[in-house]
This record gives structure tokens, C-alpha cells and sequence, in this order.
């Protein structure tokens, strides 16, 4: 008996009558069937076309032996690490091992080793030897290059390299991998497929190119010249475009390697084939004794219309895995989905969000991109609006009302990222009005991360008067439609750019809307991205101007306690921010003062107190519940702590 789900063991395969698979898709999340997950997408996309392909789901990496379960594939074996880079699902922005993993059976740590795409690989090698082995995924994708490793302080040579696989898919993959396969079921040496774009492979130096070359870079001054590295990423970024961009070399001694351009994106037609394929949207029926894999129940009853992000944030890596071109699905295909969602056993009348990398993007930014791709040397949105910025909500919310109509719908949320700067330049405010009214779920999460001009500059968002302008504007309609719902905004700690001034300005700007944030996110340097080449080199990659970068990791404390400067654990080294930037006159009891003497302290600890002064708790929760509501403070309940990384590339949604 079958149960609908790919193999993910030899008995599994012997019952669909297989003598072996086409491929072995080895992966470090658990198996989960469902199309936010990349694994799932690429397995099903090769079932349409024909070709048999098993699952091998967090394999034991100390030995070659789990690598043989369904013997020796007749086409070869496909590698990713999952839905996150492995170091990112390890370890925390402070490189302290995580507890949990959302994408393992129970949430249990430890399934999958550090660089898992690399450890696989070379296990695969041991067990079998010189078998097509082709890796993809986020690991792979915004490794492919020559990369500063946060974790080991350094800049690694590309994945490709390290892994000894035969080709690397970068991007959204279905097109590649299936014309991949397509060649090797022809009978095509691995080692002879150069031209297919979206793929990085590694040549000698006297082979002929299949594309033009934009730039060529040797890896032993990229791992040692700082400006040469960061020079470099901006080459990479700018043509990372499949109208306009064009190859990129890199020299490894006696090999070169070659990344071909981009693969253009999948059109709406081929998203819509790719969205209706016969997933079973849940895990595999053997993690169900263990608990089942956490990282479905925030996908479970969520619709993902969209790909690609033209807001191109600098601290995230989807400008360089999904690019910058939005592609979206049809209604029909969303509807559609959403109608399966409703035939869920355990569906209780809730979308839980009809989003993507930025949820309110359905086409690309403007008519030109179609023709001549993505500007190179300028982003759509910050710092100020592109004057052939295409605005347009009115299908997406077409698209909401019709779902909302669906028998057995209660109620559609949206609940990825709301780009609030897009959102302001539609006058009509036809969206904006019903996303108030019908689809926020008590609060709202967007994404300022900062108040400071320049930090902003550094991130690529726009100025903080835009946010200021979207909280105001969002207040207002909450109150018109007789509502009491919060913002919730994303906030982030000693990004490249900022200077301890710059925490303090914000930790100013949040005691002035009465704001307390359970949780700040403290800068990540991931792999692909341009504030982590900030973060390493001191430039900014898009234009090579120099950048403050906070890397002593007590100065980043100190920058992270000053956006939480209520918590009591954080008023020593409040107060030793402050004594650094002059301002003592921040200490004392004063209104707008951040923190206590530490005398005061000192005694409330000692009487067991919480405050010295006499005042009216009732009262007091009464003027922030007000704020809440009139400036956008949500109190301090709004953010829960958490144990999931905080990653912004996943191949799902660009969400932390």
C-alpha cells in the first residue's frame, strides 16, 4: 500500500515496484511534502517529467552507509542542505548552538552536521565515487562564490569546490534540474554539461565559455584583499539578472570556476503547473511518533502567491537566490489551492496568510524589467521610490476578497512581510482600507529595523519619516474601522553602519512611543548578502563607500541592551553605553531618562522592589495601552522569545 509521499526508504520503493530511482535527493530537513519546502517543489517537478526520485531525509553522516539505502541511482544524486543554510539552523547570531530545530521530526537539534551540503557530498563520494552529484539549495546557492564565513572568520572557497560535486544550481531550480536531468537521461556526461544557465561548474583554464564574461577573479587575492572581495560581490550582485547579467569567473589554481547567468524566472503559467502537482502538504506519516516537524505548522494553512523581491533589503540574501523580479500565480491557481486547503481535516475556517518574500508584490516593479531587466545600479524603492515604480494592489485584492468567499473560509490573514513604503504610494488606499479592516490578526509585523537615516542607508530601506507616515496612517484607519489592533515593528541591532549614537538615537525614539520590544534581532552576517560584505570589508559593495561596522561582540551587547534598556538585566551595560556617549544625563529617575543609578538598583534588588517611586499600576497600563493605539507603541507582549533562526533567505519567505 502506498501512501502517496515520495520514498524515503528501500521498502518504500520496493512496494512502487522500483528495481531503483533516477534520483537520490539527499536532504538535512526532514521530509515534508508541501510547496514551501524546496525539496518537495524540485521532487515532484522530476515525478511530472517522469523520472523516479527518492527522498533521503537527514541521513546518518558518520558513516557511507545510510548513502546506500536505495543502492546505486541510474542518473545520480541530488544535495541541499534544506530550507536554511545548516550553520544558520545551528547556531546563533552570538554563534551559540541552537536547541531546536524547526525542521527536524520533534524540533530535535543535531540531525543534520554543520556544512551539511559539504559532509554529504564527500560521504556520497566514499559510498559510490564518480556518480553525477549535483547540489542546490539556499547552502548551495549563496555559497557559490568565494564567501565570508561568519562561523569560521574567514573567506571559504565556493561550495562547489569544497563539496567535489559535479554542478551547483543557483536560484529557484525547477527549470534547471529538470533540464539537467533531461540531459543525463540522454545520455550526457555530467562533466559535459556547461550551457545550461542557472548552474555553476568547474573547468580548466583553456575551455571555451558557453556565455560572455562579465568579470574573472582569483580566489587566493579575494581571500586576503578586502577591497578586491568586496568589489567583486558588487559584480556578482549586478548580474545576478537573467535579461542583462552574464557569466562570472573565479580562478582556483588550476581550475576556473564559472557561474553561467541567471535562469529566467518561472513564468505564471509554469508556477501555476508547479502549484498544482499532487502535493500531500504534511510531513511523511513516520515523524508522527516523534512529535512531527514543527516547521509545518506555520506553512500548513498558508498560500505563497508570489516569488522574487524588488524592496532588495541589503541584509537579505532573496537579491540573490530569488532575484529581484517578481513573478506571481494566477487566482485560478491560488484559489485553487486555497479550495484543497479547505478540505484539510483539521481546517478550522483560518488562512493563515496568502503571502510570499513581500506580500503585496504581484508583478514586476515597472514595464522596463520585462525588456531590459533589473537596474544594476539603483533598487526600486530606497532610498526613494523609482519614478517608473509600477503601484498596484487592486488584483491582490481581488485575489483576498475571492478567496474570503471560499465556502468554509472564516477569515484570510496576511501575515508576511507588508512592504509599508509600496503600500503608502497607492493613493486608491482600496487595499490598505480592507488589509485594516479584514486581514490583520490583532497586530501587524513590519519592518522598519531602524530610525537612524544612516543605518538606514546601509540596510537599503527607506528614511523612518516613511514608516512614521505608514503608523500614523494605519492608526487612523484602525480607529475608523472601530478596530484595536497594534503594529509590531522588526526591529534589528548593530547592523553595518550602526555606531553606539545611532542605538542610542533609537532607543530614544522607542521610550518616546512608549515601545518595549520583547525581542530585537541582532545582526546576522549570513552568506550572500551585501551587509554581510559590510560587515567583513568596512565598504558597502554597491558603491564602495566606507562603512562603520560594530564587530567587538561587547559593543554589539551594548547596542542591543540600549534598544531594551527597560530589562533590568540590561542596566549595567545601559548605563555603561551612555557613560561612553556622555550622556549621564540619561541616568536618573527623570521622564526621559533610559535607566536607574546603579545605586537605585542596587537597592530595588536588595528590597525586592521594582520601583521606588509610588505609582498607580492600573493607571500606568491604561496610558501604554493608549499610546498602543495612537502612536503604534503594542506594549510589551507583542513579540515572543524565540528559538528559530533567523535567517532572511529561506526559499520559502523572506520572513526572520
Amino acid at each position: 500500500m502506498t501512501t502517496g509521499f515520495l520514498p524515503i526508504n528501500r521498502h518504500e520503493m520496493n512496494v512502487l515496484g522500483w528495481d531503483r530511482p533516477d534520483f537520490v535527493y539527499v536532504t538535512g530537513d526532514a521530509y515534508v511534502d508541501h510547496p514551501s519546502f524546496g525539496v518537495s517543489i524540485i521532487s515532484r517537478v522530476l515525478e511530472d517529467a517522469g523520472f523516479r526520485v527518492a527522498i533521503l531525509s537527514q541521513p546518518d553522516y558518520k558513516s557511507c552507509d545510510a548513502f546506500r539505502e536505495f543502492g546505486k541511482p541510474r542518473l545520480g544524486f541530488l544535495v541541499t542542505a534544506g530550507n536554511i543554510d545548516s550553520m544558520v539552523a545551528h547556531y546563533t547570531a552570538a554563534k551559540k548552538k541552537r536547541t531546536y530545530d524547526y525542521y527536524s521530526p520533534g524540533g530535535k537539534a543535531g540531525r543534520r552536521p554543520d556544512r551539511a551540503t559539504i559532509v554529504y557530498c564527500n560521504r556520497i563520494r566514499e559510498a559510490y565515487g564518480d556518480i553525477p552529484l549535483i547540489i542546490g539549495g539556499l547552502e548551495a546557492s549563496l555559497r557559490r562564490f568565494a564567501h565570508y564565513d561568519y562561523w569560521s572568520d574567514s573567506v571559504r572557497r565556493s561550495i562547489l569546490v569544497d563539496s567535489r560535486a559535479d554542478l551547483l544550481t543557483y536560484g529557484m531550480g525547477e527549470k534547471i534540474l529538470l533540464r539537467i536531468a533531461q540531459l543525463l537521461d540522454k545520455g550526457v556526461p555530467v562533466r559535459k554539461i556547461r550551457d545550461v544557465r542557472g548552474t555553476v561548474y568547474l573547468c580548466h583554464p583553456q575551455d571555451k565559455l558557453h556565455y560572455d564574461v562579465a568579470a574573472e577573479f582569483d580566489y587566493n587575492l579575494l581571500k586576503h584583499d578586502k577591497r578586491a572581495y568586496a568589489e567583486a560581490f558588487g559584480i556578482q550582485y549586478k548580474n545576478q539578472d537573467s535579461v542583462n547579467g552574464r557569466a562570472i569567473v573565479e580562478c582556483y589554481d588550476d581550475k576556473l570556476l564559472v557561474q553561467n547567468p541567471p535562469m529566467p524566472p518561472l513564468e505564471r503559467e509554469e508556477l501555476d503547473h508547479v502549484y498544482s502537482l499532487p502535493y500531500m502538504r504534511t510531513y511523511h506519516p513516520s515523524y508522527e511518533k516523534e512529535g512531527g516537524v514543527p516547521a509545518i505548522e506555520e506553512v500548513r494553512f498558508s498560500i505563497t502567491h508570489n516569488r522574487g523581491c524588488f524592496g532588495a533589503c541589503n541584509f537579505c540574501a532573496l537579491a540573490f537566490h530569488q532575484g529581484r523580479t517578481v513573478r506571481s500565480r494566477s487566482e485560478a491557481s491560488v484559489l485553487a489551492e486555497a479550495k484543497k486547503i479547505t478540505e484539510l481535516p483539521d481546517f478550522k475556517g483560518y488562512i493563515h496568510d496568502v503571502g510570499g518574500p513581500t506580500a503585496n508584490f504581484r508583478y514586476p516593479a515597472c514595464q522596463e524589467q520585462l525588456e531590459r531587466g533589473v537596474c544594476a545600479s539603483r533598487k526600486c524603492l530606497a532610498p526613494t521610490p523609482c519614478k517608473n515604480l509600477r503601484v498596484d494592489h487592486s488584483e491582490y485584492l481581488h485575489l483576498i476578497s475571492e478567496i474570503e468567499k471560499l465556502p468554509r473560509v472564516k477569515k484570510v490573514f496576511i501575515r508576511s512581510g507588508i512592504r509599508f513604503d509600496y503600500l503608502l504610494l497607492d493613493k486608491k488606499e482600496d487595499f490598505f482600507r480592507k488589509l485594516v479592516k479584514d486581514h490583520v490578526s490583532g497586530q501587524l509585523k513590519v519592518a522598519p529595523e531602524h530610525c537612524s537615516s544612516p543605518v538606514l542607508r546601509c540596510m537599503g530601506k527607506p528614511d523612518f519619516s516613511v514608516y512614521e507616515q505608514f503608523r500614523k496612517r494605519y492608526f487612523e484607519l484602525t480607529k475608523e474601522a472601530g478596530k484595536e489592533q497594534y503594529l509590531v515593528p522588526y526591529l534589528m541591532s548593530s547592523h553595518p553602519g550602526s555606531t553606539l549614537q545611532d542605538a542610542l538615537e533609537l532607543a530614544l525614539c522607542l521610550k518616546r512611543d512608549r515601545y518595549a520590544p520583547e525581542q530585537v534581532q541582532d545582526y546576522y552576517p549570513t552568506p550572500g548578502t551585501a551587509s554581510t560584505v559590510m560587515f567583513y570589508t568596512g565598504m558597502n559593495p554597491l558603491d564602495m563607500k566606507k562603512v562603520y561596522v560594530a564587530t567587538d561582540y561587547h559593543e554589539k551587547q551594548l547596542q542591543r541592551a540600549l534598544l531594551q534598556y527597560n530589562r533590568p538585566q540590561n542596566a549595567s551595560l545601559v548605563r555603561e553605553a551612555l557613560v561612553r556617549l556622555h550622556r549621564e544625563d540619561l541616568i536618573g529617575y527623570g521622564p526621559e531618562c533610559l535607566v536607574r543609578p546603579e545605586r537605585a538598583e542596587s537597592l530595588i534588588k536588595k528590597k525586592g522592589q521594582t520601583d521606588l517611586r509610588p505609582s498607580s499600576p492600573s493607571k500606568k497600563g491604561k496610558a501604554v495601552k493608549r499610546a498602543a493605539v495612537t502612536t503604534g507603541a503594542t506594549g510589551t507582549a507583542a513579540h515572543k522569545k524565540s528559538n528559530r533562526p533567523a535567517s532572511r533567505g529561506s526559499s520559502k519567505k523572506g520572513k526572520r
